[in-house]
C-alpha cells in the first residue's frame, strides 16, 4: 500500500487546524479547561466500515502538543463494526479537545473513501478487474483520497495531469481525430509515460487498434458492447469501463472481462464514516 508522505501530512493538518483555530485558538477550551489539565479519549466507530486516515488523525493532536499520546487500536485499511474502538488518546486535555475536529474530518473522510471502495471491490472480487479511481476529488485532498481507495481494495489511476496521458472526447474533436491525437502524443511525451484514449463506440475502438495505444477507456458501453470490446482488443492493451458504474451494474461490467474498472462516485460521493472522539472518565 502507499504510504502517505511526514510532509504532506504535515502540511495538510497545520492548514485545517490554521482554519479551525483562527486568530484566537479555541476559546472555548482555553477559557474553560486549566492548563495542564490531562484527560483521556477513545476515537469509536458509530457504523460499519473501512478505517483509512490515522496518520492525519494522529498529528492533528500532535501538532498541538507532541506530549500527546496517540495509540492506534486498528491500522488503515482494517475493517470495523459499531462500537470498536480505533484508536486510544492521552495527554493534554486542550490539545484533545482543540484538535478532536480536524482528527475526525480526515479520519471520517478518508475511512468513508475507503468503504465505498470496498463495497465496489468485495462485489467484483470474484473477477480479475480492479476499482480504481478518478481526478474527481477533493481539491487538496487527492492525495489522501488516493490513499483511502487503496485501504479500500481499490487502485489508483493517474494523479493528475502531468504523469499520464489520457484523451478523451474533447481532446479528440480538438486534434482532429483519433488518429491524430494518438500519433500527436506518441511524437511529444518519453517512452516511459503511458498513454490511454477514451472510446464511445466499437468503431472508434477500431481506429485505437489500428494505431496503436497502452490503454483503452471503452465509455458508457454496455456489458454486452464491453465484452465484445474485449474480445476485439485481446489483451493489446489495457481495457478501463467508465461511465454508469452503480453497485448494482458493477459485477456486470467486471464480468465482461475488462481489467480496470474507473469510478469517480468513491471519491465524490462517498457517504463519510460516522466515527466520535468519546473522553474516557476513569
Amino acid at each position: 500500500m502507499m504510504l502517505l508522505d511526514p510532509i504532506s501530512v504535515e502540511r495538510a493538518v497545520a492548514a485545517a487546524l490554521t482554519e479551525d483555530l483562527g486568530r484566537a485558538g479555541d476559546i472555548t477550551t482555553n477559557s474553560i479547561i486549566p492548563d495542564g489539565a490531562t484527560a483521556k479519549a477513545a476515537i469509536v466507530a458509530r457504523k460499519s466500515g473501512v478505517i483509512a486516515g490515522l496518520p492525519l488523525a494522529r498529528e492533528a493532536f500532535r501538532r498541538l502538543d507532541a506530549s500527546v499520546d496517540f495509540v492506534c487500536e486498528l491500522a488503515d485499511g482494517d475493517e470495523v463494526e459499531p462500537a470498536t474502538v480505533v484508536a486510544r488518546i492521552s495527554g493534554p486535555a486542550r490539545a484533545i479537545l482543540s484538535g478532536e475536529r480536524v482528527a475526525l474530518n480526515y479520519l471520517g473522510r478518508l475511512s468513508g473513501v475507503a468503504t465505498a471502495t470496498n463495497t465496489f471491490a468485495k462485489l467484483i472480487a470474484h473477477t480479475k478487474a480492479k476499482i480504481v479511481d478518478t481526478r474527481k476529488t477533493t481539491p487538496g485532498l487527492r492525495v489522501f483520497e488516493k490513499y483511502a481507495v487503496l485501504c479500500g481494495g481499490g487502485a489508483n489511476h493517474r494523479f493528475g495531469l502531468d504523469d499520464a496521458v489520457l484523451i478523451k472526447d474533447n481532446h479528440i474533436a480538438v486534434a482532429g481525430g483519433i488518429a491524430a491525437a494518438l500519433r500527436s502524443a506518441k511524437a511529444h511525451v518519453g517512452h516511459l509515460v503511458k498513454i490511454e484514449i477514451e472510446v464511445d463506440t466499437l468503431d472508434q475502438l477500431d481506429e485505437v487498434l489500428a494505431e496503436g495505444a497502452d490503454a483503452v477507456l471503452l465509455d458508457n458501453m454496455e456489458p454486452e458492447q464491453l465484452s465484445v470490446a474485449v474480445a476485439k482488443i485481446g489483451g493489446r492493451m489495457i481495457a478501463e469501463a467508465s461511465g454508469g458504474v452503480t453497485p448494482d451494474s458493477v459485477v456486470a461490467i467486471a464480468e465482461s472481462g475488462v481489467d480496470l474498472i474507473s469510478t469517480g462516485w468513491i471519491t465524490h460521493s462517498a457517504p463519510v464514516l460516522d466515527l466520535g472522539l468519546d473522553i474516557v472518565i476513569d
